[in-house]
């Protein structure tokens, strides 16, 4: 069978262990043709990140669950600090229309890594990697298919 878009991807963890202490500055979203995508901006060099499938994603530091909306969780772990929280901890970004993308939630900063709680429609392949730039900035990315 021919995959859907030419998308070659799929739903185990994807992991870079590269630390930073550029912090986390900003997280937005975007709709494409394939997939639905999650942007996380630093404030320097890229950093490295954990991101896998989850029964439940659970908040740094105190381990309250998180509840999101969706047939599957993804836990996004980037490892660069935030030195803020979101004023809405539980819509970080608005993702509402969206085909793939349920909810994206903060599940805090802690010891020089920032979690976020992204609810999908269900478990789809998905690519993680980042990007340099803007500037002296970089951006670490999440991409998921609308579908298999």
């Amino acid at each position: 069978a021919t995959p859907y878009c030419g998308i070659h991807w799929d739903s185990l963890d994807k992991v870079n262990p590269t630390m930073v202490t550029s912090p986390f500055t900003a997280v937005r979203a975007g709709r494409h043709e394939c997939f639905d995508r999650i942007v996380v901006d630093l404030a320097g060099p890229a950093a490295g990140y954990r991101v896998g499938y989850v029964p439940t994603v659970h908040e740094d530091g105190s381990g309250f669950e998180i509840p999101l909306r969706g047939g599957a969780y993804l836990q996004v772990v980037v490892l660069a600090p935030a030195y803020y929280a979101p004023a809405n901890r539980h819509e970080v970004v608005d993702v509402s229309g969206y085909r793939t993308l349920r909810q994206v939630a903060w599940a805090n900063s802690f010891e020089g890594q920032t979690t976020l709680g992204v609810g999908v429609r269900a478990r789809l392949p998905f690519r993680v990697f980042t990007l340099d730039g803007p500037g002296s900035g970089s951006r670490v990315v999440l991409d998921v298919a609308h579908q298999w």
